[in-house]
């Protein structure tokens, strides 16, 4: 049970929207349609190679899968639906093609050091079945893809109002900004080690630009895209209170709360900021002075 034990709460999510009068239909197909997806593009391949790093490819493109079904499916106010759908899709691919790329490079012939981490944490735990602790962990991200993760998508655009709330211009802005906070970190560190390369100086720690201000402003920003959308949902399920049960709509607005959570538990301790410290501290001479002074997360000043 220890195994299936993460399994949970994502199942339940993704009943959850299989009860609802709302998103059973799309819910349905899109938790089918994650299912194949991660079969074949995910679980075949870990099942093949002993690799978890095929889990890049699958969840992104997942989360465009999610953007199209949304576009297809939502009858909500058009312009709304379009929206959201075009922000899933882009992220996704975005993503997603950028884990292809990588694989094409062959870059994916040898497991990512935050999943050998992961391995690593499982034994520690008493999993010793790592075969199996890998397919449960990536059948996790694809019920994560069916349920929490949808959600936002699916509740935006189920809304028919054709007024704009402020907390939508608010989402929208937050989601922006970090996008293109994520943006200009990806491109400062690429920068940084280019730099580094063209000088002939080895595992230097990245502390430019918004490095200065905590180790990990690509995962704050990550979080911050997921928050944007919340908080954009949150006028559409206020209206979702007429046609759904008081339980069901009480479990849906407790969904949104629980994705941000998630996110921000899997971007600092599952697969992002804990597991890259792990091993940059032994491969950076200068990473403990940077942990020392350096926020982990969340920005701010020097320490």
């Amino acid at each position: 049970m220890k195994y299936f034990y993460p399994l949970l709460p994502f199942a339940a999510g993704w009943g959850l929207l299989l009860l609802t009068n709302t998103f059973a239909a799309i819910g349905l197909y899109n938790g089918l349609l994650q299912l194949v997806l991660f079969t074949a593009v995910v679980c075949i391949p870990i099942w093949m190679t002993g690799r978890m790093s095929y889990v890049d490819i699958g969840w992104p493109l997942g989360l465009a899968v999610i953007g199209g079904l949304t576009w297809f499916y939502s009858d909500g106010e058009p312009l709304r639906v379009a929206m959201v759908s075009i922000a899933y899709i882009f992220a996704g691919s975005r993503m997603g093609l950028g884990a292809l790329k990588l694989w094409s490079m062959g870059k994916l012939k040898q497991e990512f050091p935050r999943y050998e981490y992961q391995k690593q944490r499982w034994i520690k735990s008493g999993k010793t079945n790592t075969p199996l602790a890998m397919q449960v962990d990536a059948l996790w991200q694809g019920l994560a893809n069916a349920s929490f993760l949808a959600m936002p998508a699916f509740v935006i655009a189920a809304n028919p109002s054709e007024q704009v709330h402020v907390l939508e211009i608010i989402g929208l802005l937050v989601w922006v900004a970090a996008f293109v906070m994520e943006s200009v970190a990806d491109l400062q560190k690429l920068t940084f080690l280019r730099l580094m390369k063209k000088a002939g100086k080895r595992n230097r720690v990245c502390n430019v630009g918004l490095w200065k201000y905590t180790r990990h402003p690509n995962y704050f920003a990550e979080w911050m895209v997921w928050n944007g959308l919340i908080i954009a949902a949150i006028p559409s399920w206020l209206t979702l209170r007429e046609g759904e049960s008081l339980i069901s709509w009480l479990l849906v607005g407790a969904g949104l709360l629980f994705a941000s959570w998630k996110m921000y538990t899997t971007l600092v301790h599952h697969t992002g900021a804990e597991p890259s410290e792990y091993y940059s501290v032994q491969k950076r001479p200068d990473y403990k002075t940077y942990q020392q002074t350096t926020n982990m997360f969340f920005p701010g000043p020097n320490k």
